[in-house]
Order: C-alpha cells, then structure tokens, then sequence
C-alpha cells in the first residue's frame, strides 16, 4: 500500500480509526488479525539438525569412510586423528551457524520496549508488540519509532534514518500529500518507520504497517536465506568428489595387478586399503581450518574481525567491493567545504570587515556545547558553527554583543530558519538572519539584488555540481521588534551575504584504498541513499567514477530495469544512488550472475541483506548497527575502507598457502600411488607395508604441509587478477606438476628399491621408505613459492616449516634406529652411507621442482 501517496481522509478510512485512536475491542480484533509487532524468526534448526548438516558435507563423508578403513585395518591411531579432524570441523561449522542466527536478534532489540498511544482520545503506554493498525502513536524528540506510520501532525519533526536509507542528514517529515509519483524511501516526507528515531520535535501518526509488514519487517525476510556458498567450500566439494572415484579406480586395479602377480588377495586388500586412505587428504579440512584461523588472527591484528572463518578465504577471490558511502567511505560527518560572500557590503558596520557570512553561521543556529566540549545538535548546524569557530569567531561571544531575542524556527514548508539578535550600542535596532535553501531565499530578495540572481544561482549551480548541499544565508535590520513575527512580514526584503556549500566529505584513506583495488583487478562500486549529483561527485573524487564510460543509477531508474536490461548493463554501474534495501539485494544477486564474487560494506540496518546474501559481507565495527554486524561476515573495527585491501591480500595469501598444501599431499600422495603401480611392472615387490604408507600420510605429509600457511604472501599478489571462480583447484598447471613430480617421487623410490634390493637386500624397504619420506620434505621446501627459488626466499622466512622439518626427520630417524619402533614399523638400522645415499637420491625433487621454477621465469 502505497500510504505515502494518500489523503490523510482516506488513510483514516481504510484504518477504520480517527485522530483520536481506536477502542480497546477493535485494537484486539486487530492484533488477532495481524499478529504482534515483532520481527518473526525462520524455523531455527536444531542443535542436532546443525551438527548433521556439518556431518553430510561430502570431503567429511570421505573421512568418516577413512576412518572407518583404519578401523578395519586395525590403526586406531590413525581412526581417532581422522575422527578428531571430523570433529573439529564439525564444531567450527556449527558454531559458524548458531552466530548467524543472532541477526534476526539483532532485528528484534531495535524495538523500543514501550510506545506511548491514544486510544478513545486517552494518552496510555503500552508494549510495542501489541500495537495494531489504525493506532494513534504520540512521538517526541528521542523516541524509536515503533511501526511504520503515516504522519497527521507534526512540529518541526526531524528522523534520523540513516540506518534504513544510508543518508547521513536527519529527515525533516510533515504531514502533507504528495504528489503522484515513484519515491525512494527516503524521499516519503510524511512517513515513519519502525527502528528510525526522533530527533527534533513531535508528532502525531496512524500506524500503517506492523510486525513483518514494516520495512524493518522486509528487511528481516531477506535475511532468513541460507548462507552464501564461499569459493573454497565450491572448489573443495568438486575436489572431492572428482578424487574418490579417481582413488577407487586407482585402488582396484592395484589390487587386481598385485593379485594377479601372485601376491596374497590379504596383503593386496590391506595395502589397496591403505593406498586409499593415503589418498585422501585427512589433513586438509584441519589445514583449511588453521590456515583461516592464522589468517584471521592476522586480520584482528589490523582491525579485521572475522565473524565466519571463509570469509578469509573468500576476500582473495573478491572482483567486486560494493560499498555503503556514508561512514564507509566518507567521515559521516557533514562539513562545510566551500563558502561565497556576495559583494553587498550594506551590513558591514554591524559585523568586523567581510565577515558577514562567518558572523551569521555562528550565530543563525541551535547548536550548544555539551560537557565534553564536543557540539550538540543537527548535523548540518554543528557543521556551520564548527567551521566559524574554526575561523576563530566564538559563539557564546558573539552572543553577548548580538544577543538572540526571538526566532521563527525552521519549518519544512517555508524551508528557511530566522533569528532575531540585538545590535548594541544601538537605538533598539535589530539584525534578521535567515538562514535557508537558496531557491526560497531568492525570492525573499530586495528590489535591488533581483538584478544579480542570474548571477547567484550560477554560483549555486557551480557548487551543486560539486556535490553540495548549498545553503543561503541573507539579513536585514528592523527599528524594532514586531510585535506579531509572521514570516511572511520578517523573511521579505532581505539582503543576501553569501552562500555555504556543504558535503560529508570522502576519507582520504578511501582513495588510496579504491586506487589499490583497481590494481588487484578489483572493481569498487559505490552504493548510496543519497542524491545522484552528490553520490556522483564523491565517486569521482575517490576515483570510483574514471571514465565517461562509468555509469550511474538511481533506485527509479534501477525499478524501471527488467533483470536482463540490468544484468546487461550491471559491470558499467559504478554507482547506486537514492537505492532501497531490496535493490541493493538485486545489484548483489546481478554481479554474482554474471560469476562474480561480490563483498559488501555497510554499516546500516538497510545494508543487513546484501551483507548476508554477498559473498562477504562487511560491517562497519564503530558506527554499524548491531543488525549489520550479525548479518555480516566481517567486521572492520577501524570503519576504514582501506582495511578491507589488507585483508584482501590476507585472503589472497590464504588461498595460495591451500593450494600449496593441496599441491603437496596430492603429489606426495602421486608418489606412493606411482611407487606402489610401478614396481610390480618392473618386477619388484609392493615397496611399501600398509603402516609405512599411513605414518607417511600422517606424519610426512600433516606436519609440513600444515606449516605452509604461515607461508609469507607472493611478491607481486596484489599486483594480479582475482582468481577465477568458475576455475578448479587444479588449474594453472598444478595437474601437471601433481602427476610429473608424483612420477618423479615414484622413479625415484622403485629406483631406490630396486639399488638396494641387488646392495643390502635386508634394508631395501627401509631405504625406499626413507626416500619417498625425505623426498616430500624436499618437496614442500620447493613449493613454497610458486616461482622465487627457496635460496631467494630464504629458508628462515618460514620458521615453522624449519621447525616441522626438524620435528619430522628426526621421528624419522627414531623409527630406522630405535630398536622398539623397528618392531613396530618393521624397518632396520641404516648405515651412514645407506642414509647418506637416501638423502642424496630424495633431494632430486627438490633440485627438480627449483629447475622448473627456473625455466618458468626464463619465459616469462
């Protein structure tokens, strides 16, 4: 219903209500009929219901499946650790999930407790819960309006909206029809709604809409979606579907050529069902897990925090960041940029030489000074008085030789403010400032000054452009005070002194920021409730808007669009202005159907659904509404633009240290798989035990391989394109390098065997299973950059990994020498010159891994 648009007399026939309220009986009818004024939740899951959902994830059925494997095998070492890897993801999942829930909480406290109403004429208090339709609410300066409401009396009413529309200026309202046409919703003077509050001045309003009618009721519909998927949950689950039926494969025919060989249909099972569980990566949900836990201890560091761990991870596949402009952006603090005193200098003798204008934004206001020292008051006044102090003009000073002695206060219609001061040293003689916009100032003009309009409105016109709010101010002097003040009589004839061009100004951190993002192949959109021609001028100043090329659009133009129009022409949008909580939802869902990976700023109750629905959403951590946290995937605790660039490059890094670790264990996995296939073809025996395979997988491929996401970040990461989201894994040459160094890793291993099966036959499967070990270490150390050579990076630059090394070759040499763990592993003591062999022959991966980096800088 379009309320806004309606007669008050007719509003109050639909209601079935009058100026006084309605009974006791019909406001019961009512809330049978529309349920309570409260924001309703979506079926919660149950606690159980959440823990299953974790559980059915495919990577997690593929571990359960390992473990199960190792239970039959008889490793309960090895089922315990796959089990406590299931359970901790499990956990994190699930905590993940009940945290999201707490936005709709969020939702339900922007309601005040109480709502004072009249009902039969009789003023009572009653719960906000149990408002209804056709209610009369009373309101005044400091109340949180309760429903959505429809104004029917107001006195100089002022709302603050800026959590629902994003427009920093307080909202003046009045009662008054408007005229037939689309309105954004902050442009629907005579309306009210639930969660806004009062500033300035009281009301009287029917209550139009309540519960999950209301805007803030729309709102909490959009927000009752299920969770965006992230590019690494994508990737993994396409991952790990693709290699349980490769490992399947694999696995049988290994089975059947060693059956087939003559070797025992047990030992074949026991050492297929190994190979099986090596192959699968069990570390790699718990590695995902650290690797975005470090990174989001990191980002906590630089005022980043992570609500929902991939969103790490997601930040580095981010191609566009659409931001809130109010707060995110700009400072949320209106401040006068720009001011043009008339050449006029009739009133000079009152006020010191071309101060005219200085003295009349200090003293043409209602601000006041607080305890702190800091303004109180409108926005826009705060800022006029600010910047005169600021030009060393005080206020209460200027009161004491200009004393006010009267006003007419502002008024939405007359569109103007005026006070009255008294000229000392005079004979009764009084000064008039009027203080408002410039169209109604200019026709309240002397005979004299008409001549210069042209003139003046040029100069507006020049500072429209540059995206301000311009304010008029103009004076006149009087013999004395009238005894009746009617406006009308007061407001004519007046002399203009000067115009102030005013603007919420971009932070001067946001352009650098935006200037980073372009270069990391990011594409910065601004989103705004603000007017065209000022959402215009803020974007071209932070280099949002580069080219004539860049289009923007408003919520109207946006309403008009079918999907495909929009969907055609969505990559040229740089900016949204004067855009509802519904559009921005419909900007997101565009941008990601053309594959892309959205993140969104916000800081607004209007921003909460685009901040779920993006791929990241991200809250602003000091001026953010408690809604827009919850719904949010990150916060930023410093409300700085340029933070989310640090955390891109956090998430980029996080990504690349994943894919190194997938880039290991697959091709160490390559390895065994090659080693084991290979050497019945050469006529060796299987060279590895079923308990070699698992400590291998365990223990070789687990504590390096998790070191890799301290990995520092790539030299030129934030210098490159985002990864593509429809891309696998295992693009980008990683195959190849899985199945080329796997293959290596296994010639090398069955080359090995087969030396020391003909040299020192009783070691041979020692010697073999120490070279496929130490060939992986030589592995991960090579892999640590996907191009700089490790002796450029420095092997230091990592210290954990050097840890994980030491950690790792040492329990490697515990099982070849201590005679309890011979037992055990069924391995012997190596001869030095049989250990130093095994080293020598399993760093030939490593010199081949730093050689292929070598030729690829050769071509680039």
């Amino acid at each position: 219903m379009n309320w806004h648009l309606l007669p008050l007399s007719e509003i109050s026939q639909l209601l079935n209500t009058t100026p006084s309220g309605i009974d006791a009986i019909t406001a019961s009818e009512r809330l049978c009929e529309h349920g309570k004024n409260q924001i309703e939740d979506k079926k919660k899951k149950t606690i159980v219901q959440m823990l299953i959902c974790q559980l059915s994830d495919f990577m997690i059925l593929i571990l359960i499946a390992a473990a199960i494997v190792s239970g039959i095998i008889g490793d309960l070492t090895d089922t315990l650790i796959i089990l406590a890897i299931i359970f901790l993801n499990a956990l994190v999942g699930f905590i993940q999930e009940y945290q999201a829930e707490k936005a709709m909480e969020a939702l339900k406290k922007m309601a005040t407790n109480y709502a004072r109403i009249l009902r039969e004429g009789k003023t009572m208090d009653i719960p906000t819960y149990n408002l209804v339709p056709g209610d009369v609410v009373v309101l005044e300066a400091g109340n949180v309006i309760p429903a959505d409401i429809r104004f029917f009396e107001t006195h100089q009413v002022k709302v603050d909206e800026s959590a629902l529309t994003g427009e920093s200026n307080n909202a003046e309202k009045n009662s008054d029809d408007l005229p037939k046409g689309n309105y954004a919703l902050g442009d629907q003077v005579n309306m009210g709604y639930k969660g806004t509050s009062i500033t300035h001045g009281r009301a009287l309003a029917y209550v139009v809409a309540t519960g999950m009618r209301t805007e803030l009721g729309h709102i909490a519909k959009m927000l009752q979606t299920e969770e965006t998927t992230t590019p690494l949950q994508k990737r993994l689950a396409d991952f790990g579907k693709r290699l349980s039926v490769v490992i399947l494969i694999i696995c049988t025919i290994i089975f059947f050529i060693g059956w087939l060989r003559g070797e025992s249909v047990m030992t074949m099972l026991i050492t297929s069902i190994s190979l099986a569980v090596a192959a699968i990566p069990e570390a790699l949900p718990a590695l995902v897990t650290i690797a975005l836990a470090f990174g989001a201890k990191k980002l906590a560091k630089n005022n980043a925090l992570i609500r929902k761990l991939p969103a790490v991870e997601t930040l580095g596949s981010v191609t566009y960041i659409c931001s809130d402009k109010t707060g995110t952006l700009t400072l949320n603090k209106m401040t006068v940029q720009e001011i043009f005193e008339t050449s006029d200098t009739k009133y000079t003798a009152v006020f010191e030489e071309k101060n005219r204008l200085l003295h009349a934004m200090a003293l043409n206001n209602d601000v006041s000074k607080g305890e702190n020292g800091n303004w109180l008051g409108d926005s826009t006044e705060v800022a006029l008085v600010q910047y005169a102090n600021d030009k060393n003009l005080n206020r209460a000073e200027l009161e004491d030789t200009l004393p006010r002695i009267a006003e007419l206060p502002f008024d939405s219609k007359r569109k103007c403010m005026t006070t009255i001061h008294q000229i000392q040293n005079t004979t009764g003689e009084i000064m008039v400032i009027t203080k408002g916009a410039v169209d109604v100032l200019l026709h309240k003009l002397n005979a004299d000054q008409n001549l210069h309009i042209p003139e003046f409105e040029c100069k507006v016109n020049e500072m429209a452009e540059k995206g301000y709010r311009v304010l008029g101010y103009a004076m006149k002097t009087l013999s004395s005070l009238p005894e009746n003040l009617d406006s009308n009589e007061i407001e004519t004839g007046l002399t203009l002194i000067g115009f102030v061009g005013m603007i919420d100004p971009p932070r001067e951190e946001a352009r650098q920021a935006v200037l980073q993002c372009k270069e990391a192949g990011i594409i910065p959109v601004m989103i705004t409730g603000d007017h065209k021609l000022t959402a215009k001028a803020i974007a071209e100043k932070l280099g949002i808007i580069s080219s004539k090329e860049d289009l923007v659009l408003t919520g109207i133009e946006l309403s008009v669009l079918t999907q495909n129009e929009f969907i055609n022409i969505v990559e040229k949008v740089r900016v949204y202005a004067r855009v509802n909580p519904e559009q921005k939802l419909r900007i997101i869902t565009a941008l990601q159907s053309k594959n892309h990976f959205v993140a969104m700023t916000g800081d607004g109750v209007n921003d909460a659904p685009a901040l779920k629905n993006a791929d990241i959403g991200i809250a602003m951590g000091i001026n953010g509404t408690e809604v827009s946290k919850e719904a949010s995937h990150m916060i930023l605790l410093d409300d700085n633009f340029a933070t989310i660039i640090v955390a891109v490059q956090h998430g980029r890094k996080i990504f690349d240290n994943i894919l190194k670790f997938i880039k290991y264990i697959m091709t160490g996995n390559s390895g065994e798989i090659w080693a084991i296939f290979l050497a019945p073809l050469f006529g060796l025996p299987i060279p590895l035990m079923a308990i070699h395979i698992l400590w291998i997988n365990l223990v070789t491929d687990g504590l390096p391989g998790l070191t890799l996401a301290s990995e520092p970040a790539e030299a030129n990461i934030m210098k490159r394109q985002p990864r593509n989201s429809t891309e696998s894994i295992f693009s980008k040459g990683m195959t190849l390098h899985i199945l080329w160094v796997g293959f290596l890793m296994g010639i090398v291993t069955i080359g090995m065997q087969a030396y020391a099966i003909h040299v020192a036959n009783s070691h041979w499967q020692t010697m073999t299973f120490t070279v496929l070990c130490f060939s992986q270490l030589g592995h991960v150390m090579a892999i640590r950059s996907e191009r700089d050579s490790t002796f450029k990076i420095g092997f230091l630059s990592n210290k954990p990994m050097v840890g994980a090394l030491l950690i790792t070759v040492t329990l490697q040499l515990m099982i070849i020498y201590v005679p309890f763990c011979n037992e055990i592993f069924k391995t012997q003591p190596l001869t030095m010159y049989e250990l130093l062999l095994t080293l020598a022959v399993s760093s030939t991966v490593f010199w081949a891994v730093e050689i292929e980096k070598w030729i690829k800088n050769i071509k680039k």
